[in-house]
Order: C-alpha cells, then structure tokens, then sequence
C-alpha cells in the first residue's frame, strides 16, 4: 500500500467510522461517487475488498479491519505533528478541537467562548454529535475532548464530572398533565413518548429512568434532534423526555412546560472525556482544567421546577 494518499486514508477512516459512504460524504464535505472512488483507489492499493454488503448496510472485511487498525495510527501520528506545530510559541496559539453531545449545545458554547476570551489566539474546531459518534471520534484520534452525560464504559478513558444534568419530561402547556402533582411514572409511561435515538445519553438516560422502575414506555417516536423532539411535544404529538439544558427558551416562551412526575428531575452528570493513550495538547489541557473548575458555573442553574397549573392546586 506504498502507493496509498492520507486522503484515502482519511476517507476510508470516515466511512469504516460511520460504515456509510453517504454519510462519510457528508463529514467530509465531498459528494459520494468521489468518497466510492477514493475507497475503491484504496482497495486497489490493497489489493483486497475493504467494505462487503450485509443487506443494505456496509461491513467491514477482514482486510478492511486490519486497514483501519493502521490507517488511524497513521491518521493520528499526522494530527499529533500538526498540533506539535501548532503548538509551537505559546499556549496562546493551536487549535482547540471538542466535542459535545447534542443536549450540550445549548450551554456548550458558551464555556468555549469564556475560555477563548483568556485565550484570544487559538482557533476552535467545535463538533456536535450523540454519545457514541463521540465516542467514536476519540477513539479515531478526530478530537482531544468530549463532554457528554453518560461516562463510558470502555476501558481507555478519563472522564471527570464537572456539573450536574437533569433530566425532565416536558408537554404543551395545554396538556391534560400540566399543572397535576405527583404524576406517576406509569401514567407517564402510557403517553406518547417522544425520544431520542439510540446511542444517545438522552436515550440512555430515559432507559435506565425506565428500567430502574421496572416500567416500559411507551414509544411513540424516535428522533434524532432535540429541536424536533421539543416542537414535536409543542405539537401535542406526546411528552418529550430531554435534558432540561435544553429547554431554557421554550420554557421562557411559555410552549413547553415541565410536568410533575414523581422521581424527576432524573439526575446525571456531566462529563469531560479524554483518551487515556494519548497527550492532550497543551491547549487541550488548559480547556479540560477551565471546564472542571467552572463548568458548573457557566452552566448556572436551570428552571427544573414543574409547572403548577390549576390543575395542581
């Protein structure tokens, strides 16, 4: 494979990663014929088929595996050079590449902002994914830092905590809910519940909640955008269960309310996340130490409280 680019590489990490050429299209801002073309000019530097078709998903050979194996110790060596350059002079310059769970970009900025004002220098490459496309991420070596809501299981991470995440189930003012005390979890779980996807720290968090109590819910949609989720409930569609992070201007606009359901708010952390075989650049671990020490700070304190309607007095 003498012969194969750091943009096949870079390309064929992508695609292994999301095991989708269209989605690998979209990362990398390039159409999918040219990321088919780019993974099939690998193949053939290889010599071996990389991808095999599993119905209408992608799976990776054998060879494909060993490939990727080698193509992401390549993909970090380049990206550790790089930052070593950047990094040269000062802390004052480099680029600062995080991550953050969806539920975390209504807050997320804002931390960076407050970080970048001691820092004025330095660049920032912010990326917004669900819990296990991060994860992934870190573990390709794509960012230095990743702050979501559920620590990983796997070995090889350092996860601090550093602020407190609630966990809410939110309905249409005028909802037959709104305003009630006390509201069972079983009454809960008979309603249409809207929630995020699978591979989510909002799904997650809503199936242990769940589980814990030994209920099932009801299900009515899965949806991978919290944004949706909340117009969605807005709409009288069901009752959303989001982080109540989330929910800090419809909650001001008055078109969503906070029911009163008995064991929420459902309490999580939040958490920086690092790999543990890999040195951090050095504006990288100036940003992990700012949001351990004043994450919680800049998140403030969020409106949890459930709405009391007269339904509830």
């Amino acid at each position: 494979m003498k012969n194969a680019t750091l943009r096949q590489l870079r390309v064929f990490e992508s695609a292994a990663r999301h095991l989708s050429l269209t989605r690998a299209a979209e990362e990398l801002h390039l159409t999918a014929p040219a990321v088919s073309i780019q993974v099939k000019q690998l193949e053939g530097h290889a010599g071996a088929a990389l991808f095999e078709r599993a119905g209408r998903r992608l799976r990776l050979t054998q060879e494909g595996e060993e490939v990727l194996l080698h193509a992401r110790g390549i993909l970090g060596h380049i990206r550790g050079a790089e930052e070593a350059i950047a990094e040269l002079g000062s802390l004052e310059r480099g680029l600062l590449d995080v991550a953050v769970i969806n539920a975390g970009d209504h807050f997320f900025p804002w931390i960076v902002a407050a970080f970048r004002r001691l820092h004025p220098g330095i660049r920032v490459r912010l990326t917004v994914q669900n819990r296990d496309e991060l994860l992934a991420r870190l573990a390709a070596l794509d960012t230095d830092l990743a702050v979501i809501s559920q620590p990983p299981d796997e070995p090889g991470h350092v996860a601090t905590a550093f602020a407190p995440h609630p966990h809410v189930i939110a309905a249409a003012p005028g909802h037959p809910l709104a305003g009630k005390r006390r509201i069972a979890l079983e009454r809960i779980a008979a309603e249409p519940i809207l929630t995020r996807e699978r591979g989510s720290s909002t799904r997650l968090a809503m199936d242990q909640a769940f589980a814990e109590a030994g209920i099932v819910p009801r299900i009515e949609m899965e949806i991978a955008a919290n944004e949706t989720i909340k117009q969605a409930a807005a709409a009288g569609l069901g009752v959303g269960f989001l982080s109540a992070h989330a929910l800090r201007q419809e909650l001001a606009l008055g078109s969503l309310v906070i029911l009163d359901v008995e064991g929420f708010p459902v309490m999580r952390q939040w958490y920086v996340v690092r790999r543990s075989d890999r040195r951090l650049p050095r504006i990288a671990q100036a940003f992990e130490r700012f949001v351990i020490d004043n994450g919680a700070r800049l998140i403030g304190r969020d409106a949890v409280k459930p709405s009391r309607g007269k339904g509830g007095r």
